[in-house]
């Protein structure tokens, strides 16, 4: 209720000395009213009852504040280096290193023919990381796409060898990926795990024309999201609109990956005839604006094509303008704008 006991030390007439835990204040006043500074700042006025030692105390000033000292952030950790072969490790295991760090298909050639007899299955891993290696540079011009096709299609040739669980993929290359447009405008990075190589060698069956290896090549990796989006992508293609209606049941607008299946289910109903069925997934598609800029305009060319199909041409040529305005070279627009009266 604001009363207490209160002792001070009397320096000289109406002047007291108060002394507490928290410092030292000081306090001015005769009997009856006094008004005292303590020492966090606080100024207080207090009404006493004279030989009694109770007070009433009600504050007249806020404490000061005090800036709470700030602790110096601990230092950060160095990035952990990454692990390299030891003394003990088996020469292939040095020289396969030393040529991945190199990033030279030429030092990875070498050691496939040094130890591909007594390991073969470093002849494997080292065919698959030089395939690997051209189809990172393909970008800049350096990677030669015949040549990662031969590699990688032999790589996937020789069976499940399990290349993501391999001690050496697991030791050296776990947080290593490489880029793969798994459709277009979808680009995933994905690790030997993912089933990388084959992925990466359908990519480049089907920039070759050969549909059917591409779709066969896909069939092989483990069923996981990129593989989906890439056979879907592939049976798209390949005309097997069933088979795109059939894997895409289900879809929800989670990602771009997604949205594109939901653009090729469409595409797909479209081709079987099945116009708002069509409209509807393309639509599902486009709820979500952020998606990727490949992603939405190839929903814009195949909703284009099924106003096309149902004769709205005004709505179609709304569609492919629309791409017109951002991208002129997309590809399969300038066909569709031919297509409008």
């Amino acid at each position: 209720m604001g009363f207490r006991m209160r002792t001070s030390i009397k320096i000289m007439p109406g002047v007291r000395l108060n002394i507490s835990r928290s410092g030292v204040g000081y306090s001015v006043g005769g009997r009856g009213l006094r008004v005292t500074k303590h020492a966090n700042g606080r100024v207080s006025r207090t009404v006493g009852i004279p030989g009694t030692g109770l007070s009433h105390s009600s504050t007249v000033r806020a404490p000061r504040s005090r800036a709470t000292p700030r602790r110096p952030s601990p230092p950060a950790r160095p990035a952990p280096r990454p692990p390299k072969p030891g003394l003990l490790a088996p020469s292939w295991e040095k020289d396969l290193f030393d040529a991945v760090e190199a990033g030279r298909p030429a030092r990875l050639a070498a050691v496939a023919r040094a130890h591909g007899r007594s390991e073969p299955v470093v002849r494997v891993l080292a065919a698959a990381l030089d395939g690997l290696l051209h189809v990172e540079h393909l970008a800049d011009g350096t990677g030669d796409p015949e040549r990662a096709r031969e590699l990688l299609a032999w790589v996937v040739a020789q069976g499940p060898v399990g290349l993501g669980r391999h001690p050496f993929a697991t030791k050296y290359l776990a947080e290593r990926t490489w880029p793969v447009e798994i459709a277009a405008g979808v680009v995933a990075h994905l690790g030997l795990h993912h089933d990388v190589v084959h992925l990466a060698a359908a990519e480049l069956h089907q920039a070759g024309g050969d549909l059917d290896t591409a779709i066969w090549t896909v069939e092989q990796a483990q069923p996981m999201a990129p593989a989906a989006l890439s056979l879907v992508e592939l049976y798209s293609d390949a005309d097997r609109h069933q088979d795109v209606v059939d894997l895409t049941n289900g879809i929800d607008n989670a990602d771009d990956a997604t949205a594109l299946l939901l653009v090729l289910r469409g595409r797909a109903f479209a081709q079987l005839g099945y116009h708002e069925a069509a409209r509807e997934a393309i639509k599902e598609a486009m709820r979500v604006r952020s998606r990727a800029v490949a992603v939405r305009h190839r929903a814009l060319l195949e909703r284009g094509q099924v106003n096309l199909a149902q004769n709205r041409r005004a709505a179609a040529r709304t569609d492919l303008e629309k791409i017109l305005a951002e991208d002129a070279a997309y590809p399969g627009l300038a066909d569709a704008l031919a297509a409008l009266p």
